[in-house]
């Protein structure tokens, strides 16, 4: 634990571990005969409690003598405040020997907890108790946590406990422990300006001088530098939340027909098709947030009502809230019209109804519009060959020779007031970790520099407009990940993934970048995607899906030959219409659940060459909803695997993702999973598949 190796009992501790372990068996074996008649005498509660000083991580023995006291408490003759009081007092006896026995007892510490909740003990000695306790082990978290409990019973401020923090750090500055509460404590004084604790600016800046002395004591600690990154967050982080980017982009202009849209602002136009007379309305935020709806999202036409507008949150879990929202605007087709215009325009955060999850409103209204024309003269056979992607081979691709027009412009996330505060905190963090790493090769330095050379970029284009954007020491940020793989390789799956983000927020931090990815598709026969435009994004090593913000617009994606695991985040993307995943490490179809919420655009998809079925489940994504998961999604129908279906059940998990998707064109080869059956599957559930492994199914 904590970096220490596990090591092996040797002969002679296995031999007292068996001793031990048989001595108490009949101790266990009374009390489950006790617990099993509830049986709460005295004696019982004896023999518990020597079970309990020998063993105190046995949590069955904690469960039964809170029954024997809840019974105890409730007869007649323990009515009186002596005798109860007497109960309670024993208790906090048989916790105290149990924590001398084991400090860090998870049992002893919430019984203990349970027993002061009754009312009936002194909260002054708790507190005394604990001076006692964290004098033996400054750093026991337990502690920490049952004194956080005890100061919400005696309503001891945040500032008291936060002096106590200080008293503690000045005593130790590797006491982690310490480090931790005061960020909870000091967050919640920012959040509130509590008096003497606003400006933040003046609070953060001597907090950095305080813990600078715990990292350049002991640069090897890292106590004082998780304080600092924590530190660094509460410094870069704005004070609300704030919409980012939407769908479609201000004062666009959009030609749709049942054979696609189109997204003019300038010649030449970028094409989008999607074969549709509806289009979808996305706004992004920078956090999760809750309450978008029709109050506080008012979408003003002359086609349709507001309250017509449904908004759903783009989330793979089933929480209410996601940081980017998803409407869908229909627009009428009406054959042998005129070319009819539709301005629409969209107001957020004029009341206030979307919150964070921290319940802080968004504080800065916006607005933005663009027009639609609808065009119901031309059509396509989208029943023949429309919908297949020939080939990703780059001779299908041209670099675009255009601007990138009808980006969305990111807007700024931090507020002038305290920009230039900021700014300068940085570069002078900065200046100091660049001349303390001069001198020693701390790991979590590095970390730490590379942190804030993203924060300083992340600055310096944060208010100026996205076009104009550069980023500045990006280079230097992938150079550092790129050592900490070396350095540190138990970790290297994490600078990996920080090093994608890195890397993407470089690409897509302006036109400019990103037109060296950008392409136009021109297959060998016509498609829907001929003329297309396409991001590619393959071949960069990424581990990780960032910026997505910045790539709403992006109806084609090629991230072939990297090494994602999962694609979360790709659901804001509700333009997307073919993906491209080849060679990468995806390990199971909960991988890629975002393509659930993808189900009205999404019609190729190239999955080939990874390791689907290798795994009986992607243990990576822990927290992937299924139907045998606690983060069901109100969208699953846990009827439809309750078959006789041997396949369903057999292949329940590509059921769930590709039931509800409509594409034309899927390629597995290449997977553990490919086979014949499971292809077989495939073509019965996907009944829109026209091309499968580049077979025609026609």
């Amino acid at each position: 634990m904590h970096g220490r190796p596990r090591k092996a009992p040797s002969p002679e501790e296995e031999k007292s571990y068996a001793l031990k372990a048989s001595k108490l068996r009949p101790l266990q074996s009374q009390i489950l005969h006790f617990h099993h008649d509830k049986i709460y005498t005295k004696e019982a509660l004896e023999i518990n409690s020597k079970l309990l000083e020998a063993n105190p991580e046995y949590l069955t023995a904690w469960n039964y003598r809170r029954l024997a006291v809840e019974f105890l408490l409730s007869q007649p003759e323990s009515q009186t405040e002596t005798e109860s009081t007497s109960i309670i007092n024993e208790e906090l006896k048989v916790t105290e020997r149990a924590l001398s026995k084991n400090f860090k007892s998870y049992g002893a510490w919430y019984h203990r907890k349970w027993v002061l909740s009754k009312g009936q003990s002194s909260i002054d000695r708790e507190l005394q108790l604990l001076g006692v306790f964290l004098k033996k082990d400054s750093r026991n978290f337990h502690a920490w946590n049952y004194r956080r409990f005890v100061a919400a019973l005696k309503k001891r401020s945040d500032e008291e406990e936060l002096q106590f923090t200080t008293d503690m750090i000045n005593d130790n500055f590797s006491n982690y422990s310490a480090w931790h509460n005061r960020s909870v404590l000091l967050a919640r004084l920012l959040e509130t300006r509590a008096q003497g604790f606003f400006p933040r600016e003046k609070v953060l800046t001597e907090e950095y001088d305080l813990v600078h002395q715990a990292i350049f004591t002991d640069p090897d600690d890292q106590s004082g530098w998780f304080y600092h990154l924590w530190l660094l967050s509460q410094t870069f982080k704005g004070d609300n939340p704030l919409l980012i980017s939407t769908w479609p982009p201000n004062e666009s202009r959009i030609s749709l027909s049942a054979d696609g849209y189109r997204l003019i602002t300038a010649p030449p136009s970028v094409d989008f098709h999607l074969c549709t007379t509806t289009i979808p309305l996305v706004l992004s935020f920078t956090e999760v947030v809750q309450g978008v709806n029709s109050s506080s999202v008012i979408v003003e036409s002359e086609y349709d009502s507001n309250e017509d507008v449904i908004w759903k949150p783009l989330s793979t879990d089933s929480s209410l809230g996601a940081q980017v929202w998803v409407a869908h605007l229909n627009f009428p087709e009406e054959k042998n019209q005129p070319l009819q215009p539709y301005e629409i325009k969209v107001s957020i955060g004029h009341s206030s109804g979307i919150t964070s999850s921290s319940g802080i409103h968004l504080c800065e209204p916006s607005q933005f519009k663009f027009t639609v024309t609808v065009n119901c003269h031309t059509s396509v056979d989208t029943e023949g060959s429309f919908w297949r992607l020939d080939s990703w081979g780059n001779e299908h691709f041209h670099l675009l020779q255009t601007n990138l027009f009808g980006l969305p412009r990111i807007q700024n996330e931090i507020a002038l007031t305290d920009h230039n505060w900021k700014l300068e905190s940085i570069e002078t963090e900065t200046a100091l970790f660049r001349e303390l790493l001069s001198e020693t090769n701390c790991k979590i330095g590095k970390l730490t520099l590379a942190r804030l050379l993203l924060a300083h970029d992340t600055m310096m284009y944060s208010n100026r407009d996205s076009s104009d954007s550069k980023s500045i020491q990006a280079d230097e940020t992938l150079q550092i990940y790129n050592d900490l793989i070396s350095m540190d390789p138990s970790h290297s799956e994490y600078y990996k993934e920080e090093y994608s983000l890195v890397l993407l927020q470089q690409m897509t931090s302006s036109h400019e970048s990103l037109l060296k990815r950008s392409y136009c598709y021109k297959g060998p026969t016509s498609s829907g995607f001929d003329n297309a435009t396409c991001l590619r994004l393959n071949n960069l090593k990424l581990s990780r899906i960032g910026s997505v913000d910045r790539l709403l617009w992006v109806q084609m994606l090629d991230l072939s030959d990297n090494q994602l695991r999962s694609i979360d985040g790709l659901e804001s993307m509700q333009l997307l219409s073919c993906l491209n995943l080849a060679n990468n490490k995806i390990a199971s179809f909960s991988a890629l659940e975002p393509l659930k919420m993808l189900n009205k655009s999404l019609k190729v998809v190239n999955v080939s060459n990874n390791e689907i079925g290798a795994h009986s489940i992607n243990s990576r994504r822990y927290l992937c909803a299924s139907p045998f998961s606690h983060t069901v999604g109100s969208d699953w129908n846990l009827s439809e695997f309750i078959t006789n279906s041997a396949e369903k059940t057999t292949y329940w998990e590509a059921f769930a993702l590709l039931k509800d998707l409509k594409l034309t064109q899927l390629d597995i080869n290449g997977n553990p999973i490919d086979n014949e059956k499971f292809n077989s599957f495939l073509v019965k559930i996907l009944p829109s598949l026209k091309w499968l492994d580049n077979l025609d199914l026609q």
